[in-house]
């Protein structure tokens, strides 16, 4: 069946209006063109133009269209052209759409929270953070994504293609925005710039959640404790303090991690490698970062300063378990007895009086202990080294209880342990 066969009347239609049309507007190929398309139009797919089709037709009057060269390229072409760019495209809609990047116009208001948008997809996207939807689903693993780009990203990882090369080193990489991004190691370019401290970084992602540093904004708010933070992927690993879930595994010996950047901390106590020397006291290091901190100790900076009560620290990680000395914030429940602790590492020295796990050992007497701190002590006992120094009579001592009975009982005449 063709187009003509099945469309006499707009044919009949179509033939009466040519000669008039010819003598006016355009001319007679034009007048041909836009009533060809005209016929065509009603028998194109729905999703092309308004209108009901019959599905088993489709293919047949996509086919007819691509075979007369000059209709397809009618209701193909980019037609619409921005006058600011010389951008194109192919539905008005679209162009309108992308004006919106010239005029800084953000029509679209999330309800919730009230960002602006120049897409309305883009805030259809935004407002899975808020109702936490996730409806693209990985067939091979079932993680789900927010967004249908990422889904077809997070594919590679289980086909290992890597379609995006880059052209100075040939470096493969799985997406567009890895190798726009990969490609500034080589530039040294670092575009996007701070408004407030000028810190310049090479993605804007980066700027966007440095720049809540300067705002406090921590949108990202866990559905069990209502702790909240300033990116998704800090949400998602505090997550795993509920669960539990240790997802990153050690192929060396199967210890287990919830952030990918500790399992990777944690090999190089497998390899030994130390890189990073400080040039202050010469102590090396696995990781830069780590350096960092440790140049703190020279220096006595303490960055990180408590909202609350102003105490300073000088790792992060520190500045937050102080926090929860304000909070009452235990988040690390023993799965034995359910008593919580705040911190991980005292859950996890909790769960040796479970077990009678005694991992710590002496390199000289061979006696065990549960804690480092126990064995540290024990070894001044080989050592004879005395750390603890009266300040009255500077009698030194190993362990800071016999400093304290020492005071007691020689300075102060008190004697605590009579009855």
């Amino acid at each position: 069946m063709s187009i003509s066969d099945d469309c006499g009347l707009q044919d009949d239609q179509r033939d009466g209006s040519s000669s008039v049309e010819h003598s006016t507007v355009m001319d007679s190929e034009e007048v041909h063109i836009k009533q060809e398309y005209d016929v065509s139009r009603s028998l194109l797919p729905c999703h092309m133009f308004s209108g009901s089709c019959e599905v088993e037709r489709v293919q047949e009057v996509e086919d007819e269209c691509k075979y007369d060269s000059n209709i397809f390229k009618l209701f193909t072409s980019k037609r619409y052209v921005c006058d600011v760019c010389n951008k194109a495209f192919s539905q008005r809609s679209h162009l309108n759409t992308h004006k919106h990047i010239h005029t800084g116009e953000r029509p679209y208001i999330c309800d919730v929270c009230n960002k602006a948008f120049n897409q309305r997809i883009a805030l259809n996207t935004h407002k899975r953070i808020h109702t936490g939807e996730r409806p693209y689903i990985c067939d091979v693993c079932n993680k789900a994504f927010k967004q249908l780009t990422n889904l077809n990203a997070h594919k590679r990882i289980h086909t290992g293609d890597k379609p995006y090369i880059c052209d100075i080193c040939n470096k493969s990489l799985s997406r567009r925005s890895s190798l726009n991004t990969h490609k500034l190691v080589h530039t040294g370019d670092t575009p996007y710039m701070c408004d407030v401290c000028n810190k310049a970084f090479k993605q804007v992602v980066y700027l966007n959640v440095h720049k809540r540093t300067h705002t406090g904004d921590k949108p990202y708010v866990c559905d069990i404790c209502n702790k909240a933070f300033s990116q998704q992927g800090s949400l998602n690993i505090h997550k795993r303090t509920h669960t539990g879930e240790l997802p990153y595994i050690c192929d060396l010996c199967t210890k287990a991690f919830s952030h990918p950047q500790n399992l990777y901390r944690h090999k190089l106590t497998h390899t030994g490698e130390k890189r990073h020397k400080c040039d202050v006291c010469n102590k090396a290091f696995s990781q830069q970062h780590s350096l960092k901190t440790h140049k703190r100790t020279h220096s006595g900076e303490k960055p990180y300063s408590c909202n609350v009560c102003s105490k300073a620290f000088n790792q992060f990680v520190h500045l937050t378990s102080h926090e929860r000395t304000h909070t009452g914030e235990t988040p690390y429940n023993c799965d034995e007895c359910n008593k919580a602790f705040c911190h991980r590492n005292t859950l996890i020295a909790h769960k040796r009086t479970h077990t009678g796990l005694t991992p710590y050992v002496c390199d000289v007497c061979g006696k065990a202990f549960d804690y480092v701190n126990n064995l540290n002590i024990h070894k001044r006992t080989h050592t004879g080294r005395s750390v603890y120094i009266c300040d009255v009579c500077n009698k030194t001592f190993s362990y800071s209880s016999s400093l304290y009975k020492h005071i007691s009982c020689t300075h102060t005449g008190d004697t605590p342990y009579t009855g």
